[in-house]
């Protein structure tokens, strides 16, 4: 047929060399083990807090470890990402295993949800009826959380080439926040004896904790309902093509991201010379990597009379469909 694109046209415009497929693979697995370690080592010390919590009845400890299984959530999530993206399509996968980072993380926001829930009442509770905290060791497992939380923070700061540990880096960041909560309520109970200070900056970090979980949870929702990429303007994308030589017109362009970072474009255009359409697809092709960063394009060229034909075609189908569904209203005879 004429408008399907020649095999050079169409051929896909991920061609790296394989020096550069080696660096990419071998940077792979650093960002994995770092981001193993970091895992492994925020949920052993969320364990650590939860008991010494239980244990010493401050809710500034065990909210603070509610903030840091958020962590090992967004270290999880970033781990995972990097692992599904080695595995490659199957049969019944056509576009890949993306998506389960974002199930995993929306799924992990709800949760947190409903940790942060369970805080904020267990601190109201409080405010009117006080438990004795052991302020020493809030202290002291305070200040060995808010060391944990800095030595993950550098490890992760020196993998600056990956988003995933960049995005994980804010999480713990805002870990330390945290950490420094509970020592605060530590300190002020050892010398003071206020126990309100717990509950109070208990609700402070529920906040944090609401904070990033409705991030994470709104990011995983817009990926999930295939929204556009937050850092692509739609309309923008539109005009550049509209306004690329020998095109005529776009119409049905759709913009999604396939996996995390992975964007991708599909749309009709019209253009008044089929025979050009191979040189028009390439210029798209390098306008769209260079200015939008969508390297996955999926175009249908057309001319203006192909583009008026599927119309009333697609019209024709409308109306057939719509005349079975209508109700008979003639008169019984």
């Amino acid at each position: 047929m004429p408008t399907q694109t020649p095999p050079a046209a169409s051929a896909h415009l991920h061609a790296h060399r394989a020096g550069d497929a080696k660096h990419g693979h071998s940077h792979q697995e650093r960002s994995q083990k770092i981001l193993s370690w970091a895992l492994a080592l925020t949920l052993s010390f969320a364990v650590v807090e939860v008991g010494a919590g239980l244990i010493s009845h401050s809710l500034a400890l065990i909210s603070d470890a509610g903030h840091m299984v958020t962590d090992a959530a967004a270290l999880g999530m970033a781990l995972l990402a990097q692992i599904i993206a080695r595995r490659p399509p199957s049969a019944r996968h056509s576009f890949g295993f993306g998506r389960a980072e974002a199930l995993a993380t929306f799924f992990n926001g709800v949760v947190m949800l409903g940790i942060v829930g369970w805080i904020v009442i267990e601190a109201v509770q409080r405010f009117g009826h006080p438990q004795p905290v052991q302020g020493q060791m809030v202290f002291i497992v305070a200040a060995i959380g808010l060391a944990i939380n800095l030595l993950i923070a550098i490890v992760l700061s020196r993998d600056k080439a990956s988003m995933n540990t960049r995005a994980a880096l804010v999480h713990v960041m805002g870990d330390l926040l945290g950490s420094v909560a509970a020592l605060m309520a530590g300190a002020v109970i050892y010398y003071t004896g206020w126990m309100q200070i717990d509950p109070l900056l208990s609700v402070l970090v529920a906040l944090l904790i609401l904070k990033s979980t409705c991030s994470i949870l709104g990011e995983s929702y817009h990926f999930l309902m295939t929204g556009v990429p937050l850092h692509i303007d739609y309309l923008q994308v539109g005009s550049d093509l509209g306004a690329m030589p020998g095109i005529l017109s776009v119409h049905d362009l759709h913009v999604w991201e396939m996996s995390p970072n992975e964007p991708a474009l599909i749309g009709h255009v019209e253009i008044a010379d089929l025979q050009q359409w191979p040189t028009i697809l390439r210029e798209i092709k390098r306008m769209l990597l260079e200015k939008h960063t969508i390297d996955h394009v999926t175009l249908q060229a057309e001319t203006p009379q192909m583009a008026a034909g599927a119309s009333r075609a697609k019209a024709t189908a409308h109306g057939a469909r719509h005349a079975d569904s209508a109700p008979d209203t003639r008169p019984e005879s």
